[in-house]
């Protein structure tokens, strides 16, 4: 079942895309601050995120 949906799929989205470009533009260990755009993006692309399922949260207008 799809819970995320509109707003919130497309900011997680580019959101995710801005934070992975800190995988490449940073130095040393800081590039680990890139990797937390993964779980975004995933969940931006797949409508489908288990925190909302938790808090009962629905974004997504169709199921």
């Amino acid at each position: 079942m799809k819970n995320v949906g509109g707003f919130d799929r497309g900011f997680r989205i580019i959101l995710g895309i801005a934070l992975l470009s800190l995988f490449y533009f940073l130095p040393g260990y800081w590039k680990l601050f890139g990797l937390i755009s993964l779980p975004l993006l995933i969940t931006g692309l797949t409508q489908k995120c288990g925190i909302n399922k938790l808090l009962g949260r629905n974004t997504c207008r169709i199921n």
